[in-house]
């Protein structure tokens, strides 16, 4: 009997490398979302320049083209702090992380998931009022993307009080 909890609290212990996978693959998705858009980026202003000119048209699409790229930049910061977080939290916790990227428990990377998300949120909103200036319906996507904003804010001191 105390063999068996001896290999059972071995393999349990092991099963922890299991969400080095997740790791390897956030950390993946990352870095290839960073390239490939920084080629994406490169490509948006080598377009604006070769459109000529200093034409409000020209420089709208540039702003919509950097706006889109700043949004898959930050759901690459995502995919970056999930794989440094479910490291720290299953792998090595004593990996030494940025200041601000302090993450001892779910809840920690939660939180940094959260405060990423709004400003994904945000920076489609700002996608979106620069495409469809003066739309009425930009008025309807304001007010929906705030409450979920609210919602999330709200969450997210709710979870500071509750660690205090």
């Amino acid at each position: 009997m105390l063999l068996v909890r001896v290999l059972l609290r071995r393999a349990l212990g092991f099963t922890r490398y299991v969400v080095f996978v997740a790791v390897i693959a956030a950390l993946a998705a990352s870095v290839a979302l960073i390239l490939y858009q920084a080629a994406v980026v490169a490509e948006v202003i080598i377009d604006a320049v070769r459109q000529g000119g200093l034409f409000p048209r020209s420089g709208k699409s540039l702003a919509v083209g950097l706006i889109e790229a700043m949004d898959v930049f930050l759901i690459a910061i995502v995919a970056l702090v999930i794989g440094l977080g479910l490291h720290r939290l299953f792998v090595d916790e004593t990996m030494p992380l940025l200041r601000w990227l302090k993450i001892d428990d779910l809840e920690d990377l939660k939180g940094h998931l959260i405060s990423i998300v709004i400003a994904v949120i945000a920076v489609l909103f700002l996608r979106q009022a620069v495409e469809r200036a003066g739309d009425l319906d930009l008025l309807k996507l304001s007010a929906a993307l705030a409450l979920m904003i609210a919602a999330l804010v709200l969450f997210l001191s709710m979870r500071i009080h509750r660690k205090e």
